[in-house]
């Protein structure tokens, strides 16, 4: 069997044999409330080179070039190559149909299949609302998934035109990369698109709601279109969004000078996604979750503008020029991200200047992590086949990449970068390419040889670690300042040597003012360098007084762990709330954090660092940041003997700072999550059922839909609630995310009956869709629940291969992640991996999901021995 796998040899050879003019694809949609299977009509016309055969004056043809179309469906029913009707029984076999006997020049086929909603988030999902009950359907294809609902050559650089014609229910809305046409008897005929690939090709289907305006500018004129159920409408806040997609159209097409590529741009906001957002060409699918049914922080919107921009980035870069192997997935991915934050930060009017701040203190910890792990890699990853890159949507390819960006425009300047991309884009439009193909741009553009700066950087795995050496005399004054850069061995597993990088950072000089009790650079207290080798010596600093504290890499221009020296350490660990900005703060944060996760401070140390700073922090999402840092380093990274009173520390010092927090603050909703994520005493677990109840209020503080689940949930989880609490609530909520936050909430019950009821529905069922899912293993597992859930250990194991073998990418991975014993944090849990590991024999995708989550065991382990010596 050729299997559903494709490698890149085997696109490769395809690339040369064909090239792919144009898509028909015929869909009848017109029992989607029913669900089931649709037909699916495909017709492909495509050219061959040389090596095909040509038709005798007989027609008859012999010899020839043979290639394959892929599909995935229940069943085909016929295949017509160049007007020949081929056997389906013959020729279609797990996901290929076979093309023998190719004619050079154009071919033509016509495949006519039945093909399969799904509930997985994969393919054409599909969706029914408990509100109105009524069926919405959504596809995602990247990276291999336009095949579940046409025939196609699923490869990034096999692109064509694609003409959608869609038969659907009366009365509902259908919505492609093409403008929406009127429909005629219920079918909606598109028009073609421009040349593009087959993974951003989209259909959105259903009785959607829908907000409609323009962006114009200079005679331009973009239709904008804004999608939801409409259980969900009165919670569209559509103007916030139309300002933020304004703003991303200003600054990219100033910075890319290349209008937007295609004839209108949607963004529909669908169930059930299982990633953030989907850059399909002028169809942009979002996950629903950003459509805010209750209060959330200033953090959510800035989260959510971050994700509309990084999808309208991939309109230039990802869907107009794309790339051609997935190896290069890191370029799309870490374009868009630092794009999107650098529109933030920089575009006029941005409602975000601090985002550098967010990335430092989240996509970058993400970065940091991600590189430690067995599995790290180089940026522009080895890509030998589908199962490579279906796990490689990770903090390297995102975090990592966009860090690197961001270190690349330093070391080339702001400017040249733009006018490199600016090449890139008129050099490339609606074509493919590989990295070289934009840094060879950039190297026209900023005069600097790149070569050496790839091979370093992207052609290598790793972080380096920066420390300062600093002397000084009897005075204070600085006599000797030098960075001494480090490469840590690869972890145990990872491929690959560790290298020494060419680093472009500032140096940040910070003293107390007395007047304001503030942490603040000087106004001549910041220097540029660059940093190569072992040792840089900056001889500038020779001379001055020595500040209170000495930053390397302020303003995060480089990757890198940056360590502070013992003097500047005292003064953070006592001041870290102070800092004047915010980014200086959430560098430090950062690096306690880092520190914290690799052994070098204890976590008593760690949490007693945020509780004396964490009140002086006016960043909403780095306060959250590190609500969530605290409770895994508390969890996990803690001497066991210590925890409870750890966690004692910290659950009274969330509920102080919601008491404290400015009455209907950010803050305070921030802290009240927090609390009730830990809330462990009777007397505080009778505050989150009072306030559930309304018998006790916190002034400014609203109990609404989202806040109740969370106490629900947590209430459900030390058994102060049951059945009849969690349904009753699910009463209050019948919608879909109610649907959710009952199914954690039953999962999360302490009993033995509970769980062996959640684990029964994950893994010896596959009928929940992915969100429930999802949803069941987050209350399934519970990190106050260790000796509950030590069984399914063994059980784990037991299953996992076969999950993996039976079902979708999306489904198996959720489980192979999710129910890993994580939270069983000893020898033991290595051991029974190790054995596992060596006995089950996994693909390689597999295989590194579950080597990276022992890794996290690991890591833990040696967290809990340091803080157990800390003592």
């Amino acid at each position: 069997m050729p299997g559903t796998n494709l490698t890149r040899e085997e696109a490769q050879q395809r690339a040369k044999l064909l090239t792919v003019d144009s898509y028909e694809i015929d869909l009848d949609l017109s029992g989607a409330q029913e669900g089931g299977t649709y037909r699916s009509v495909t017709t492909v016309r495509f050219d061959v080179a040389d090596g095909g055969t040509s038709r005798s004056s007989e027609g008859e043809t012999g010899g020839g070039a043979a290639s394959f179309i892929d599909l995935v469906a229940p069943a085909v029913h016929e295949v017509t190559l160049n007007g020949d009707s081929l056997d389906p029984a013959e020729v279609f076999e797990d996901s290929r149909i076979a093309l023998p006997g190719l004619l050079e020049g154009r071919n033509i086929l016509r495949v006519v299949a039945d093909c399969a909603y799904t509930n997985t988030g994969e393919g054409l999902h599909r969706f029914v609302d408990p509100v109105d009950d009524q069926a919405y359907l959504y596809t995602q294809f990247e990276v291999p998934d336009a095949r579940r609902v046409f025939a196609s050559f699923e490869q990034p650089d096999l692109k064509a035109t694609f003409q959608f014609t869609v038969k659907a229910p009366e009365g509902w809305t259908v919505v492609s990369n093409s403008p929406t046409p009127e429909p005629q008897d219920n079918v909606w005929v598109f028009a073609p698109t421009p040349r593009i690939s087959t993974y951003i090709t989209a259909l959105i289907v259903g009785p959607y709601h829908s907000v409609h305006s323009v962006y114009e500018k200079d005679g331009q004129s973009v239709p904008l279109g804004i999608y939801c159920r409409p259980s969900l409408a009165e919670f569209l806040d559509a103007d916030a969004i139309f300002e933020v997609t304004r703003q991303g159209f200003d600054w990219f097409q100033e910075k890319f000078d290349h209008a937007y590529p295609f004839a209108k741009y949607d963004q529909l906001f669908v169930p059930e996604f299982n990633a953030g957002a989907m850059e399909n060409a002028g169809a942009v699918t979002i996950r629903d979750q950003y459509v805010f049914r209750s209060k959330v922080t200033d953090a959510a919107y800035e989260v959510r503008a971050e994700t509309i921009l990084h999808e309208l980035a991939h309109m230039w870069f990802g869907d107009l020029v794309t790339m051609e192997w997935w190896n290069d997935l890191w370029l799309n991915e870490s374009f868009a991200t630092y794009t999107s934050i650098a529109c933030q930060a920089h575009a006029p009017g941005s409602r975000w200047p601090h985002s550098w701040t967010t990335f430092a203190n989240s996509m970058k910890t993400w970065a940091y992590r991600q590189d430690q792990l067995p599995s790290t890699h180089p940026i522009m990853a080895e890509i030998n086949d589908l199962d490579d890159v279906l796990v490689n949507f990770d903090g390297i390819t995102y975090a990592k990449g966009a860090s690197v960006l961001k270190q690349l425009v330093a070391y080339v300047g702001m400017d040249e970068f733009f006018r490199g991309v600016q090449a890139y884009f008129k050099r490339h439009a609606y074509g493919n390419t590989r990295l070289t193909d934009l840094l060879g741009a950039l190297e026209e553009t900023s005069g600097r040889d790149l070569k050496t700066w790839s091979k370093k950087w992207l052609e290598t795995a790793g972080i380096n670690i920066l420390r300062p050496e600093i002397e000084t005399d009897a005075d204070g004054v600085i006599t000797s300042f030098a960075v001494r850069q480090e490469a840590p061995a690869l972890p145990a597993g990872a491929k690959g040597e560790p290298v020494l990088r060419p680093h472009r950072i500032a140096v940040g000089l910070y003293d107390l003012d007395e007047a304001s009790g503030k942490l603040v650079r000087a106004a001549d207290g910041r220097i540029e360098l660059d940093v190569d080798g072992e040792l840089t010596a900056v001889p500038q600093l020779s001379g001055r007084r020595r500040p209170a504290v000495v930053l390397l890499n302020d303003d995060d221009l480089s990757y890198a762990k940056v360590r502070l020296d013992e003097e500047s350490l005292a003064v953070v660990t006592e001041h870290l709330g102070d800092f004047e900005s915010s980014l200086p703060r959430a560098l430090c944060w950062a690096s306690a954090w880092d520190m914290t996760r690799d052994g070098e401070l204890a976590t008593r140390d760690y949490l007693s660092l945020v509780l004396s700073g964490i009140g002086k922090e006016s960043d909403i999402g780095v306060v959250q940041s590190l609500h969530r840092q605290v409770k895994l380093a508390v969890d996990q990274y803690a001497d066991p003997a210590a925890r409870d009173t750890l966690l004692t520390r910290w659950t009274d010092a969330t509920l102080a700072h919601l008491r404290s927090a400015e009455p209907g603050s950010d803050h305070q909703l921030a802290w009240a999550r927090a609390f009730a994520a830990t809330a462990r005493t009777p007397e505080q677990l009778d505050l989150l059922n009072a306030l559930l109840e309304g018998s006790q209020t916190i002034e400014g503080l609203v109990v609404d839909t989202e806040l109740r689940w969370a106490f629900v949930q947590r209430l459900a989880a030390v058994g102060r609630f049951d059945e009849p609490e969690i349904a009753g609530e699910y009463e209050r909520d019948r919608t879909a995310a109610g649907e959710r936050h009952a199914a954690t909430a039953r999962a999360s019950r302490p009993t033995a009956e509970a769980k062996a009821e959640a684990w029964a529905s994950v893994v010896d069922s596959d009928k929940l869709p992915n969100a429930v899912q999802e949803a069941v293993i987050a209350g399934f597992v519970q990190t106050d629940q260790r000796e509950l859930l030590a069984s399914y250990t063994e059980r784990y194991f037991e299953v996992l291969k076969g999950i993996w073998d039976s079902r979708s990418h999306e489904m198996a991975q959720q489980i192979a992640i999710g129910l890993y014993p994580a939270i069983q944090v000893s020898e033991d849990t290595l051991r029974r991996t190790d054995e596992w590991l060596d006995s089950a024999a996994p693909n390689a995708a597999l295989r590194r999901l579950v080597s990276e989550s022992r890794a996290g065991v690991e890591r833990a382990l040696r967290a809990q021995a340091a803080d157990a010596a800390a003592k």
